[in-house]
C-alpha cells in the first residue's frame, strides 16, 4: 500500500461525499434553495440552482472514484469561488460566525482541491486505472483548478447582482 496514495484517496473521496451531499440537500430542497438564492440577489435563481445542484452531485461523484479529477476539482472551486464572493466573503473568517458562516469552510475545500489538482487523483482512482492520470495533474491539473476558479468569477460577474443595502 502507497501512504500518499491512501492520502489522496482519503482527500479526494471525502471532499467528493461532502459535494455529494450538499447537492442532494440542493437537490431536494428545490424551492427553498432557489428562493435563498434569489433572496441573495441571483438572476435566473431556478437556472443556478439547477446548475450548483448538478455540479456539486457531478463533482461529489467524479471525486468518490477518481474519474476526470481535476475537472471534477475545478467544479468544486468554481462553487468555492461562488460561495466566497456571494455568501461569505463579507461575514469574516470563522464559520461559526453567526447569523451567516465566515469564509474559512470554503477557503479550505478551495485549497484542498487545488492540492488534488496538483498532485492528481492517486493510484486509487479510475484516471489511474484508465492511464490519464499522469495527464491530468501536476500543472496541468493546477491548470484546469484555476480555470474552474475563473468560470466561479464567470458566473458571479453574470448572474449575481445584489440589491443595495
Amino acid at each position: 500500500m502507497n501512504e500518499i496514495d491512501l492520502a489522496l484517496f482519503l482527500l479526494r473521496a471525502w471532499i467528493g461525499v461532502v459535494m455529494l451531499a450538499h447537492g442532494i440537500k440542493h437537490l431536494r430542497g428545490r424551492d427553498k434553495t432557489t428562493n435563498w438564492l434569489e433572496s441573495i440577489g441571483y438572476r435566473n435563481a431556478s437556472l443556478q440552482w439547477f446548475a450548483m445542484s448538478a455540479t456539486e452531485v457531478g463533482v461529489g461523484v467524479l471525486l468518490i472514484v477518481g474519474l476526470l479529477t481535476s475537472l471534477a476539482a475545478a467544479g468544486t472551486a468554481a462553487i468555492m469561488v461562488v460561495a466566497y464572493l456571494t455568501v461569505h466573503r463579507k461575514v469574516g473568517f470563522w464559520v461559526t460566525a453567526r447569523p451567516d458562516e465566515g469564509w474559512e469552510y470554503v477557503a479550505t475545500l478551495l485549497i484542498a482541491v487545488l492540492a488534488i489538482g496538483l498532485l492528481g487523483p492517486g493510484g486509487w482512482s479510475l484516471d489511474d486505472t484508465i492511464g490519464i492520470a499522469a495527464n491530468l495533474d501536476g500543472w496541468v491539473g493546477l491548470a484546469i483548478v484555476a480555470g474552474g476558479e475563473l468560470s466561479g468569477l464567470g458566473q458571479v460577474a453574470m448572474f449575481f447582482k445584489p440589491t443595495a443595502p
